[in-house]
């Protein structure tokens, strides 16, 4: 079961660090021409190398089988996301409707997950989460990149196959199968890379989040955006998984990944196609705060339970 302590500690250790990004940005040690170039390094360095070496671990056919369950999990989550961002939402406005669409179906779990599930639940955990986010990185560029554009089925089949994470999960699982450890050199590189997940995504995020009006942040809209996201869908997935009687750490990785904030491609792709990047960048923001309490209560809540 999680440590509560451990779980406070790394919530605010990824406050700090996002603070720190934040407080960098409006100081200018951080340019906003950093952004994109710290992103890159972050989803196509840092966090492929955090992957491969969450797959470093004994396995067993107990595990095998619980991947399965997490990759099963995932996939009906994904579904009831794209299903819920045409539905949930009661709005004309076709441009922050596109943003709220494709922030229902594309959670920061890539980027906020990873090192939260890590903290709280170790190697294994990590695992876990590396398996539950393959779904939906490939809804990231089917539905929800059709959510802004018309996507090409060639593209997304080309930006699904050479998504850095993507290859890190085969990579990580080719390694796992392998008869012979790799050598001492390149492992020590990986869990060097590794380690700088966390701080270096949360100084991402706090760097991202440093353009937003505060003044502005908060309304209904948003609000029930965050209800949704933050609260319902990790809710309903922590009863979809009772109900099978899934193992408690699939089920927590599961409920932690589904309770995570509005990625920040969210903003990125409605500057890119024309969406309202403004209100996209406040629900990134404002969920991303909350879920600094939502989490730890989520947590609360499947210590009790499960």
């Amino acid at each position: 079961m999680v440590d509560m302590h451990s779980m406070i500690d790394l919530q605010i250790t990824i406050f700090l660090l996002m603070m720190a990004g934040y407080v960098m940005t409006k100081l200018k040690i951080l340019p906003p021409e950093s952004k994109k170039p710290m992103t890159d390094l972050v989803i196509d360095f840092v966090l492929p190398c955090n992957i491969i070496v969450s797959f470093m671990i004994e396995m067993n056919r107990d595990i095998l089988i619980s991947c399965f369950a997490v990759l099963c999990a995932s996939i009906v989550i994904q579904l009831f996301c794209a299903f819920a961002g045409k539905y949930f939402y009661p709005v004309k406005d076709e441009r922050k409707l596109a943003v709220l669409k494709y922030g229902t179906i594309c959670s920061n779990a890539g980027f906020i997950g990873n090192p939260v599930v890590e903290g709280l639940y170790g190697p294994q955990g990590l695992l876990y989460a590396s398996i539950y986010l393959i779904p939906q990185r490939i809804v990231m560029w089917s539905a929800g990149v059709s959510c802004f554009t018309t996507a090409k089925g060639k593209d997304v089949i080309k930006k699904v196959i050479t998504h850095p994470c993507i290859i890190a999960v085969f990579i990580g699982f080719i390694i796992m199968l392998m008869p012979f450890s790799l050598p001492s050199g390149i492992v020590k590189t990986l869990k060097t890379a590794s380690n700088c997940t966390t701080g270096l995504s949360m100084i991402v995020i706090g760097h991202i989040l440093a353009g937003i009006d505060l003044k502005t942040i908060v309304s209904k809209l948003n609000l029930y955006y965050c209800f949704i996201r933050l609260i319902l869908f990790p809710l309903l997935v922590l009863a979809g998984c009772r109900l099978f009687s899934l193992d408690w750490l699939v089920t927590s990785v599961c409920v932690v990944l589904s309770g995570m904030p509005a990625g920040a491609t969210t903003a990125i792709l409605a500057a890119k196609y024309d969406g309202d990047e403004q209100f996209a960048v406040k629900i990134v923001f404002l969920s991303t705060i909350l879920s600094l309490i939502t989490i730890p209560l989520l947590c609360v809540i499947m210590e009790y339970l499960l």
